[in-house]
């Protein structure tokens, strides 16, 4: 035997696996001639250091010099397997199984990759047939479970981890997938009780405590979660595991000790993509004054972990959320395609990704392409919550009131709630019984506070599933439910899709319809409506002048409008702008640039807290000096929360397209600061042109990139006309619709009635 060989076994024994393969490696590549059991070897310890990959690089090596053998064969596609690359593990498993039909392995291989594949017919017709071989393998019973499992065939599927549990009390996988279905089927006391049998027949195993913890964050049973963790932190405190899940269930409501977990998540398992990626999100939510360094370390972490196509469709989502962020338009463009990475968010059940997809958009064919993947994520939804259906009320209390509920967890310091304000303040308590359905995990505060003064009643719960929060609000007999913030942080969007109100319908938090066909309408208004009806998914309901009105609690007229132009303080005219950055686009940053080159001499302010990243100075520069637009014409005020301010130093706002602003065009305008809007067929590319069109401004919207450009240069040359504006738009919005509360909170309320009786007589008719 070679003395490498020997080399390469002691080294194995010794499990120094990395150092074997180093010297195997050099072997094989020296002298490709070894025997067949090299080429084994060398895969194995590929395997057991989870080096798949590369691992199915030295089979493909292996099969060159033995094309024949099986054992590298079945390697190969147990690597490919276990590196996600599932079509070309099929296509090895499906040759092997045509060479050798009746093989054991190769056949649970083959079934194995048909369940990764969520494909259960397939997968189940070959375990069926395995445990008709092996009825005492519990391994192979389960399997057929979850195969049943993947085809909605739940009942079937519990009966199946129970058979494996009679035959084997220590296969935990079968615990926690008993306790997985269940949860499906909202059965979530059963669930817990599972899998506390599971980690009773199993004392101190980490996979069952670990699966405990999942199902408690499914729960949202976030501080029993906590708790429990926190039990197993003083003799664990070197699994990466525990600290990655004591941070993720924390963040949301103490950030700063939430990233302590997460970073040491990271430092223990550096190469785990769900560590690097939990991380990264967190540190994309984290606010203050290290805002913009968290960011560009989650950039760097992102940058430096998988590659996109390598993402599963959480790391997705995050990637893309931080590349937006910082305005890394070229990183955006690496995930994939408008529709690839849509489509990918969808199949993940990722519907918060989605709102970051109206901002990129280019045409009507993505505007299509947008409406079907919201269209894909609902059924998934419905078809989820059909699975484990609610309690149905016997229907609203004889008060004779309408019964109306809102949900939603930004009612609190929120631009949300800046907007609901004037429906609580002119509550119409004649007509109507008001319910509010909170689940944030923040604590409460002064507007919250008012509005719970004000309602029947406000339900804030804050570790409830979507499930649960649909039965809460089910048990309320609601008239009309309606839902204020799409699937923002902490809302829950799919609990519209277990129907908890005969009546559903989105407005004011998510500019695009959500996809569930569950949800009836979408409130707008004249002006932001779509023209073409196919551009939304509900039907509309039609306010008569507006869909907004400002909360007189946020927009005060004490807040400072300094009534002259920054122009003739500052000898130079700034446009300016204060959106989110995940708004701007290559197209609009370009067409700004060319705004800059048509007004000599003008520059450009922008007024958020990632103006402290270098990243995203470099980012923006870069564009609008492609236009011509030197640095030195370029201003960047890195705020958060004290914004307001800043538009005493802007003389005219420059919109996003083609998701235009919508609390920011309201807080320019209430500033004095006039804002140039492009105009778009979609409801989300109308939100400026309805607030716009308020105030008497409706001249300010262009319908292309070339009008838009026109209107702002000319508005830059009419100082006149800039200077009449300044002192007087805000009381143009107090006289006009927006302001004018009361009027706005009868014709909302006028509106939902009329929509609820328009129901009944169809309801009566339908049953006559």
């Amino acid at each position: 035997m070679d003395s490498r060989l020997q080399r390469a076994q002691a080294l194995i024994e010794a499990g120094q696996r990395a150092e074997a393969i180093d010297l195997l490696g050099a072997l094989l590549t020296e002298a490709p001639g070894q025997p067949v059991t090299v080429y084994r070897n060398i895969l194995l310890q590929h395997y057991r250091l989870g080096r798949h990959a590369d691992g199915a690089d030295w089979a493909d090596k292996g099969l060159l010099a033995y094309p024949g053998d099986l054992e590298i064969l079945n390697l190969k596609g147990v690597m490919l397997r276990r590196a996600k690359r599932l079509e070309e593990a099929l296509a090895v498993f499906i040759e092997l199984a045509k060479r050798s039909p009746n093989n054991e392995n190769i056949l649970a291989n083959l079934a194995n990759v048909h369940n990764d594949m969520l494909n259960g017919a397939a997968a189940a017709k070959i375990f069926l047939q395995l445990t008709r071989r092996f009825p005492r393998n519990a391994e192979y019973v389960r399997l057929l479970g979850v195969a049943l499992r993947h085809q909605d065939r739940g009942d079937q599927a519990i009966t199946k981890f129970r058979q494996a549990l009679a035959i084997d009390k220590a296969n935990v996988d079968a615990w926690c997938d008993l306790a997985g279905c269940l949860s499906e089927q909202g059965k979530t006391a059963e669930a817990l009780e599972a899998i506390d049998s599971g980690i009773a027949a199993n004392p101190g195993n980490m996979k069952a405590l670990e699966a405990k913890v999942k199902l408690l964050r499914q729960m949202h049973q976030l501080r029993v979660a906590e708790t429990l963790l926190e039990s197993l932190l003083p003799a664990h405190d070197g699994e990466a595991w525990v600290h990655h899940s004591l941070g993720s269930v924390i963040s949301d409501y103490d950030r700063e000790r939430g990233l302590v977990h997460l970073r040491r998540a990271v430092e223990l398992a550096p190469k785990n993509s769900d560590y690097v990626f939990a991380l990264a999100e967190s540190l994309d939510r984290a606010r203050g004054p290290k805002e913009a360094r968290h960011l560009e370390e989650a950039y760097h972490l992102i940058r430096n972990s998988v590659t996109p196509d390598r993402m599963k469709s959480g790391e997705l989502k995050v990637a893309n959320e931080v590349y937006a962020r910082l305005c890394a338009f070229d990183d955006v463009d690496s995930l994939g395609s408008f529709a690839e990475v849509g489509r990918r968010f969808v199949k993940g059940g990722k519907h918060t990704a989605l709102l970051a997809q109206l901002a990129r958009g280019a045409d009507d064919a993505d505007r299509l392409e947008l409406l079907e993947q919201h269209r894909q994520w609902g059924a998934m939804a419905v078809a989820g919550a059909r699975k484990a259906p609610i309690r149905r009320p016997k229907g609203p209390p004889a008060s004779g009131k309408y019964r109306l509920g809102f949900m939603s967890s930004d009612l609190r310091r929120h631009p949300v709630a800046y907007f609901a304000l004037p429906l609580f303040e002119h509550l119409d308590s004649e007509r109507f019984e008001v319910f509010c359905y909170s689940f944030s995990e923040g604590a409460s505060d002064e507007i919250q506070d008012f509005i719970t003064s004000k309602v029947t009643a406000f339900r804030w719960a804050k570790d409830v599933s979507a499930r649960e929060a649909a039965q809460l609000i089910a048990d309320d007999g609601l008239d009309m439910l309606i839902e204020l913030g799409g699937s923002t942080h902490m809302n829950k969007l799919s609990a519209m899709a277990y129907g908890a109100a005969p009546l559903q319908a989105s407005w004011l938090g998510y500019p695009h319809s959500a996809g569930l066909e569950t949800i009836d309408h979408l409130i707008c208004d004249p002006f932001n409506a779509p023209p073409r009806p196919e551009l939304l998914i509900e039907t509309p309901l039609v306010m008569p002048r507006t869909w907004i009105a400002l909360g007189r609690q946020i927009f005060r007229e004490a807040m400072e409008n300094k009534p002259d132009i920054p122009q003739d303080r500052e000898g130079v005219l700034t446009f300016g702008t204060a959106n989110n950055p995940y708004k701007y686009t290559r197209k609009a940053l370009s067409t700004w640039g060319q705004v800059l080159m048509r007004v000599p001499d003008s520059r450009i302010m922008f007024v958020r807290p990632e103006c402290a990243s270098p990243i995203f100075r470099g980012n923006i520069t870069r564009v609008l000096q492609a236009e011509g637009v030197t640095p030195d014409r370029i201003v960047f005020k890195a705020v958060r929360g004290g914004h307001m301010p800043y538009y005493n130093d802007i003389d005219i706002s420059l919109d996003t397209f083609p998701l235009t602003g919508g609390t920011t065009t309201c807080e320019a305008l209430w500033m004095g600061v006039p804002v140039v809007s492009l105009v778009g067929e979609a409801f989300f590319e109308r939100l400026s042109y309805s607030i716009l069109n308020n105030v008497d401004l409706g001249d300010l919207c262009a319908d292309s990139l070339e009008g838009f450009i026109d209107i702002a240069a000319a508005l830059a040359a009419d100082p006149e006309r800039r200077r009449a504006l300044r002192p007087v738009i805000r009381q143009r919005m107090i006289e006009g619709p927006l302001g004018q509360t009361e009027a706005f909170a009868r014709d909302f309320y006028n509106l939902i009635a009329k929509t609820v009786e328009a129901a009944r007589v169809g309801k009566k008719t339908a049953t006559a």
